[in-house]
């Protein structure tokens, strides 16, 4: 089986081919959590695992690690305007630690209700400050950075290759053609690597800025005895429930906190190594905070960043870019409120490539949900084959019998080829239409149980664990409904289906009998 992803780094369809044999390793662009995500963001999720998914069933083993952005993603990107966890925390009245953990722990729900497989780091940027700071030192000490009056920044200019993987056009930005400028960075694509805490600025997340970092007469370094009512020491190391009165520190001038895109960097380097085998997000990320990531991971190790990029193309609502004028930024608790589950959405989804731009409509997501119900009362059919799993194997298989044994290996081709999650329904679909109009026991069980199995491994659909068989007693009903239908004692099969609705269970007549389905 040949594997092929969609390179930004190339602009081409690529064979996959890992640095190490039978392991990847992988970086997935993490949440800024500072409020709820919405749908846009969770098909960023549903889509990379897919391709967990399909790695793993080519027999890889997967390193994933995933940022959580808790700390200093600015309402711009452009190292402009207000970090968003402070927003958040002033909008709640509650600090910014709190926000943090809330929204972080909220996406964790929410991962676990689409069924996303865990990564196998998740990571908090506040966690990994000594990291970010030690990669702020190996770049100023090969002379990529510069201070200006609000922090750190790096030189674009010395890094030749900056604007390679984005195909930028700098001399218009130097017109001010992409982002409005602070004028006295040198470049307009220069990035912060470190923000300053401004004299009137207060922050809830802030950490001393080490003196070898700055420069001039900034390094200055002063000795201040801590007071009991200034006893918490800013970070995520630093235990608040401790006094500090007693400790006598080194404090710098400056208070400051990480820029957005240095996180990402210092914990794939940190757990991962320099170079990534792929590296995900969405396609904002291309221009400003994956073309960063590169600059300065390249420019500290000179070791190539990442071998693959796949980035995923924008969700949007009725037709429009999701945004808080429209309130169309819609969570997973608005669609509960709607009726709909994760997993219905997580089959809208699949229902679109990655590479494309979808568009959100719930109508769209009654259709998903149509689809996935049909899926479902499909897959309750395994139930009701009576042939063994030993017979399917020894019997000899003839024009009568439906075995899809080779659907499995499509729907794997399918997504294969550039996630072509599209493609592998369709596989299924046509699959599935044969069997809902084939008597249970002329499908053959093993195979049809060994496609569903790969349905919920790969698009991680649930089917299976979703179906449960029915109880013996409704079982027992069926059989009675059955009978009465036959001696065609009409009032009675009426009776008997009711009291099987009033269960949850709907029967499909054939003429070999009837076949019992989920009430939607």
């Amino acid at each position: 089986m040949t594997l092929k992803f969609h390179n930004t780094l190339t602009g081409k369809i690529d064979e996959f081919v890992s640095q190490t044999p039978g392991k990847v390793l992988l970086y997935t662009c993490g949440p800024t959590v500072y409020n709820y995500l919405h749908v846009g963001n969770w098909a960023s999720y549903i889509y990379w695992d897919t391709l967990v998914r399909i790695l793993m069933a080519n027999n890889y083993e997967v390193d994933r690690v995933m940022n959580i952005t808790d700390v200093g993603h600015l309402t711009s990107d452009a190292d402009e305007g207000e970090d968003k966890l402070e927003k958040g925390a002033r909008r709640e009245g509650k600090s910014a630690w709190e926000i943090a953990k809330f929204y972080t722990d909220d996406f964790i729900i929410g991962m676990n209700k689409l069924g996303l497989i865990t990564p196998t780091h998740i990571e908090r940027a506040t966690d990994y400050i000594p990291e970010q700071l030690e990669l702020i030192r190996q770049l100023k000490d090969k002379g990529l950075t510069y201070q200006i009056d609000d922090g750190i920044y790096f030189d674009t200019s010395r890094f030749p290759s900056y604007a390679n993987f984005a195909h930028l056009n700098l001399a218009a930005q130097q017109a001010g053609a992409r982002v409005e400028c602070n004028i006295n960075k040198k470049n307009p694509s220069d990035f912060a690597l470190w923000k300053f805490t401004l004299a009137d600025e207060k922050r809830n997340m802030e950490w001393e800025t080490p003196i070898d970092l700055l420069d001039g007469d900034e390094a200055i370094v002063t000795s201040e005895h801590l007071q009991p009512e200034s006893d918490q020491v800013s970070g995520p190391l630093s235990d608040p429930a401790r006094s500090r009165s007693d400790v006598t520190i080194a404090k710098s001038p400056k208070m400051g906190f990480p820029g957005w895109h240095l996180e990402c960097s210092a914990i794939a380097m940190k757990l991962l190594g320099k170079t990534l085998d792929i590296h995900t997000g969405g396609i904002d990320h291309i221009p400003i905070h994956h073309t960063n990531e590169i600059a300065q991971s390249e420019g500290a190790t000179g070791a190539k960043f990442s071998n693959y990029w796949l980035h995923n193309n924008f969700l949007k609502v009725d037709g429009s870019k999701i945004s808080k004028s429209l309130d169309n930024g819609y969570t997973l608790q608005d669609l509960e409120k709607h009726g709909f589950s994760a997993i219905d959405f997580r089959m809208f989804v699949l229902q679109g490539h990655y590479r494309s731009e979808g568009n959100f409509t719930f109508e769209g997501l009654q259709s998903a949900k149509n689809r996935l119900s049909n899926w479902r009362n499909i897959a309750a059919i395994r139930h009701q084959i009576h042939d063994t799993i030993e017979s399917d194997r020894e019997r000899n298989e003839d024009d009568t019998t439906v075995s899809p044994y080779a659907t499995p290996q499509a729907v794997i081709e399918a997504v294969n080829n550039d996630l072509g999650t599209p493609e592998a329904l369709r596989i299924i679909d046509e699959t599935f239409s044969t069997i809902i109009v084939t008597k249970p026991n002329d499908i053959n069980g093993h195979a049809f149980l060994q496609l569903l199995e790969v349905i919920d491994e790969l698009l991680g659909l649930q089917l299976i664990v979703s179906t449960p068989d029915i109880s013996d007693e409704v079982k027992q009903i069926i059989i009675e409904r059955n009978s009465a239908r036959y001696q065609k004692d009409w009032a009675k099969s009426d009776k008997l289906r009711d009291r099987l609705l009033k269960q949850g269970i709907v029967l499909r007549d054939l003429n070999s009998g009837a076949i019992w389905e989920y009430k939607a």
